[in-house]
């Protein structure tokens, strides 16, 4: 079973919104006191909890293997100004999950309609046991510390999604907020009901924290993600 940590090289978007955003990108001006600040923190902040996080992590790693899991999925998202990356999360799915989920949506229209509010299915079958767990708790996106650390995501942020959602669900408004920052860990999405809320009240909060971010916002989101997590509210 190969471990390996997946290859993050860069990858250019082809699609009309990848192009659209590239103006975005050119007409970028240098970054404010309030984003080195965020920088400075989510880099320092993302180190110190993979050092104090390491015997946790070790504790998964060993939980992966007794299960026989792959220890990393990683998915292709889009992140600031629309550049894409591998988003990672400890592996959570039995390995023919497309293939199950594309037979259950075509079979089953009330988990079709689910799928197409959320991008969620509550009782999902592809999910392993110890998937389960890692989801109930959160821990499944610990492996985001990486994209952090790497520069491809914030502590705090919209959460990453993929192309597709950004193309169906979150209008030019909603595309022009989410490609201005940095995905997070976790955001106002995940303090506010996670997968208890419908997919457009997920891109209203996305563009609302946009247009108030800061770095006290960021720290009281933080503080109530530890409430949200030991609760498992919302989680799927």
């Amino acid at each position: 079973m190969s471990q390996d940590l997946p290859n993050f090289g860069s990858i250019t978007v082809a699609s009309p919104v990848g192009v659209a955003l590239r103006d975005r990108q050119e007409a970028r001006r240098g970054a404010t006191p309030g984003d080195v600040l965020k920088r400075g923190f989510d880099v320092t902040a993302a180190a110190a909890l993979c050092l104090a996080l390491l015997p946790l992590l070790l504790t998964i790693v060993v939980l992966q293997w007794y299960s026989g899991s792959a220890l990393f999925y990683r998915h292709r998202r889009i992140g600031r100004d629309g550049n894409p990356f591998d988003c990672l999360k400890f592996q959570t799915m039995r390995p023919d999950a497309d293939a199950v989920l594309a037979s259950l949506l075509a079979a089953d229209p009330a988990l079709r309609a689910e799928w197409h509010m959320a991008q969620k299915l509550r009782d999902d079958p592809r999910v392993t046991r110890v998937g389960r767990f890692l989801r109930a708790t959160s821990l499944d996106e610990l492996p985001q510390l990486l994209n952090v650390l790497r520069g491809e995501m914030s502590l705090v942020g919209p959460r990453p999604v993929v192309q597709a959602e950004l193309e169906e669900f979150y209008g030019e408004e909603g595309l022009n907020a989410y490609c201005s920052v940095r995905p997070g860990i976790t955001g106002l999405w995940q303090v506010s009901g996670r997968s208890d809320i419908g997919y457009a009240e997920r891109v209203r909060l996305d563009i609302r924290y946009v247009q108030s971010r800061s770095f006290v916002l960021d720290l009281r989101i933080l503080c109530q993600t530890v409430r949200v997590v030991l609760s498992c509210r919302g989680a799927c």
